[in-house]
């Protein structure tokens, strides 16, 4: 595949997801146009390839978040309720909560 069909096939791509954005936010066409106006279609290409990029790094930190939530707090919480009901005697469902609040502040304070 020829660098132009390569350029060509992403510029094409970009004009279509810019099209259906354009549907749902009014202001993306004239986005769109200043930076033809004045950058030009390479301005364009490289708009595109940084918003891929940012949207992205976006997705990858919310997967991230997820995992440390996942990691530090769901795991060790539920655990941590089960110890508790049985050294403890009480319901799990009553211990849950509170190891829930303590290993959010754990991951809170951690960073």
């Amino acid at each position: 595949m020829s660098k132009a069909n390569l350029l060509a096939q992403l510029s094409d791509l970009g004009d279509r997801a810019a099209a259906e954005a354009d549907s749902v936010t009014g202001g993306l066409g004239s986005i769109k146009a200043l930076i033809l106006d004045y950058f030009g279609p390479n301005g364009l290409t490289a708009a595109y390839i940084v918003a891929a990029v940012l949207a992205l790094v976006l997705v990858w930190r919310l997967v991230k978040i997820g995992f440390d939530a996942l990691k530090y707090v769901v795991i060790p919480s539920v655990a941590l309720a089960a110890v508790g009901s049985f050294v403890l005697g009480s319901p799990f469902v009553s211990l849950l909560p509170v190891t829930v609040v303590g290993c959010s502040l754990i991951m809170l304070f951690k960073g």
